[in-house]
């Protein structure tokens, strides 16, 4: 199974890129977030006729996250279950062809001395809370998305550039290891052990040309998937092209557990 996450930065303005990049690369789940849209608005009917059904949670001007499956999607749920997320729209789960697939838009943070961080702090923690009570470790889970957080140097261009700035901060990595913590895996970084390989690129200063990136869209799979996986690539070709997202999208290709 091909399990694939892509921050498109408004799937109104990106759908013609979304489906020729299904076409092409043939996911089995596809998780999408920044979608922009209300739940009335996402294209269920064009994900239909290319063979996924889809689960959307989103209000709007903001954020939106999406799961799409070929391969069966049952128990979607969406936020974290008490209310907490239902006004920010950053998480939706299904069940995909066995599979427990989480699609996440963890907030930005926006600086050290906001409270927007110590939303996003809370929300990390949110989502640990979240797995202990309705998954097991054991069995196959995915959460993956745009986490706002590079987990270590080796996935920022220049961690001096970043210094007392979100994204790199000690708590946002401390949290992510926590979330890895209750039993997930960084699967493509287990596969690929090189510093400089990004997933998102600023608009501007000609950051993409330049290789100044940061890897914080990622693929957390749980033991019985990473023994499993493949390969596991960032697609920066679909970051090329007219008006593209700032994100590349990442999949992993696991055998049948």
């Amino acid at each position: 199974m091909r399990f694939a996450t892509w921050n498109v930065n408004s799937l109104t303005a990106r759908l013609p890129r979304v489906e020729a990049w299904l076409e092409e690369v043939q996911p089995d789940v596809l998780c999408l977030q920044e979608t922009k849209q209300a739940d009335a608005a996402f294209p269920h009917e064009a994900f239909a006729a290319m063979g996924y059904e889809s689960a959307h949670h989103g209000e709007g001007r903001w954020n939106g996250v999406a799961v799409v499956s070929r391969v069966g999607l049952e128990r979607v749920t969406r936020g974290f279950g008490d209310g907490h997320d239902d006004a920010g729209a950053r998480l939706v789960a299904a069940d995909c062809g066995g599979v427990r697939v989480h699609s996440v838009y963890v907030p930005n943070g926006r600086s050290l001395d906001s409270e927007h961080y110590a939303v996003k702090l809370a929300w990390l923690g949110g989502l640990r809370d979240l797995l202990a009570a309705t998954c097991d470790p054991s069995q196959p889970v995915v959460v993956c998305g745009d986490f706002n957080v590079a987990p270590d140097d080796r996935d920022v261009w220049d961690p001096a550039a970043f210094e007392g700035m979100t994204h790199v901060s000690t708590p946002e990595r401390e949290a992510l290891e926590s979330l890895c913590g209750w039993g997930l895996v960084d699967v493509f970084r287990r596969l690929h052990v090189e510093p400089g390989v990004y997933s998102w690129w600023d608009y501007r200063g000609g950051s993409f040309h330049r290789g100044h990136g940061m890897r914080i869209d990622l693929v957390l799979v749980t033991e019985s998937l990473a023994v499993a996986t493949t390969a596991a690539e960032i697609d920066r070709e679909a970051r090329k092209g007219p008006r593209p997202s700032d994100h590349a999208p990442v999949y992993v290709d696991v055998t049948r557990f």
